[in-house]
């Protein structure tokens, strides 16, 4: 169902002078960064070939992550649909069924028994 990791969210203040700390000093890379409207941006970075990558989020726009029981991880599944079915007949809760997301990918979120919840992304 879940194949991996794909990132885990941190609150910065400054995205730039994130960028430049983790990109220039720690020597990561950038791996995503797309702005959707004026003020999301959502960017990553990781340690040259990793997989799983870091989102140096917005506090005002990552208040799901920080509110009690948000984890701020995604995890991978080549097929939402399918894993949500079987996740769900298996007992796993869901605060909705999956939908497509503003920049187009199949998502949800589900939560482990003791509240904490994880982005389930199809990718």
């Amino acid at each position: 169902m879940i194949t991996h990791l794909h990132s885990a969210t941190i609150l910065v203040g400054d995205q730039e002078e994130a960028l430049r700390f983790y990109v220039g000093t720690l020597g990561w890379e950038k791996r995503e960064d797309v702005r959707f409207g004026p003020v999301h941006r959502f960017l990553t970075v990781a340690p040259p070939g990793a997989q799983t990558s870091i989102v140096l989020g917005q506090p005002e726009v990552y208040e799901r992550a920080v509110t009690p029981g948000g984890t701020g991880i995604t995890v991978i599944t080549p097929d939402v649909a399918t894993a949500y079915a079987e996740m769900s007949a298996r007992g796993v809760r869901f605060a909705q069924e999956p939908q497509v997301m503003p920049w187009g990918a199949k998502a949800t979120w589900f939560a482990d028994p003791f509240g904490n919840e994880y982005f389930l992304l199809e990718g």
